[in-house]
């Protein structure tokens, strides 16, 4: 018995290096050490925005945003689509030419939109040196633009008076499943579900979440996990940085609704959920007399407002609508991290 604990002692320790090895990294300091990961990210400059995706190998994919950053004064619809390429440290971009395919697993085909080229597609080009990203415009302008790390403006938020603390980094007493890393201190899912002991049905809940950076995953395997309200609900959690935001995506009622904007923040960042949420309504028969609501603020912005949910999403428990649940959070096979998690009842 006591060789066992020892070799399982051993093994998660090596896991961070193991998901290093396999292109999946938990740390942002491991991760920072990649250059691919140091050129991923968001800039800003006055009236204009990027997100530069890394998709692994030093290739890149930017979308440029008139206005300013998703949430921070872009103009809802124009984007500019690049793609780059190292250089040295250095990363180059230009206008895509050919034919582009959401999310396509080729560097040289993906694009970040559904439909390429978008409507307000122009023959921009760029380079990335440190932190500043010099772009070039259609007309010929220079734009600089800097390198910023936002922060949700919940980050950190406290819980109110009243408050169940689910977690805050020193156990893992309010869930099944769940491993609390004793050096970082957050709640691990190691790929695996993890459910509240308690049921809840109305009520205001706040969590903070890290997805892994991997840069050669697309779409659906790049950081899958999921935040069921009840058991019932899932909102999705994945690292869809810079894409549309599909109902499927960061954000997005699974196969319900889409998020208003996609407010993904670049992988490893830390990211904040606030949601408010009202159970639905059942008659003596069981018939659905007033359907699941909610509202939910992503890194601080409403991506849905009050809304209605018609019927359950999928992999959810198999009580009736209505029925209070615990809340689940999803590992889909995915080392998704979790800190200063609090339900409010209503």
């Amino acid at each position: 018995m006591k060789t066992f604990l020892v070799v399982l002692f051993y093994s998660l320790l090596s896991l961070p290096l193991l998901a290093q090895q396999n292109g999946i990294w938990t740390d942002p300091a491991k991760a920072a050490e990649e250059i691919d990961y140091q050129v991923q990210g968001e800039y800003a400059g006055v009236g204009l925005g990027a997100q530069v995706i890394a998709l692994g190998d030093g290739k890149f994919c930017a979308v440029i945003y008139e206005g300013g950053l998703p949430g921070a004064g872009w103009v809802h619809g124009n984007k500019i689509v690049l793609h780059g390429a190292l250089e040295g440290k250095k990363a180059s971009f230009k206008a895509p030419t050919g034919k582009l395919s959401y999310v396509n697993k080729d560097p040289e085909k993906f694009s970040p939109v559904k439909q390429f080229p978008p409507k307000s597609q122009k023959a921009y080009s760029g380079l990335i040196d440190g932190d500043s990203f010099n772009v070039k415009t259609h007309l010929g302008e220079y734009k600089s633009l800097k390198k910023v790390n936002r922060q949700s403006p919940t980050l950190g938020k406290k819980a109110p008076e009243g408050a169940m603390v689910l977690f805050d980094g020193s156990s893992t007493d309010a869930f099944i499943g769940g491993r609390l890393d004793e050096a970082t201190k957050f709640l691990n899912t190691d790929g695996k579900d993890i459910k509240t002991k308690e049921k809840f049905s109305n009520y205001k809940i706040h969590i903070e979440f890290m997805l892994p950076y991997k840069p050669k995953a697309r779409g659906q395997g790049r950081g899958n996990s999921g935040f069921y309200q009840i058991d019932h609900y899932e909102v999705q959690v994945l690292d869809s940085f810079g894409l549309n935001g599909e109902n499927n995506e960061c954000g997005g009622v699974y196969t319900k609704a889409k998020p208003l904007v996609n407010m993904c923040f670049p992988p490893l960042s830390w990211q904040t959920y606030d949601v408010d949420f009202t159970n639905a309504v059942t008659d003596a028969d069981g018939k659905v007399v007033k359907h699941a609501k909610m509202t939910v603020m992503h890194n601080g912005i409403v991506i849905h407002d009050n809304l209605e949910i018609v019927g359950k999403t999928g992999g959810s428990r198999g009580e009736a609508i209505g029925t209070p649940g615990p809340m689940k959070f999803q590992g889909h096979g995915n080392p998704v991290q979790y800190r200063n998690m609090w339900i409010l009842k209503k």
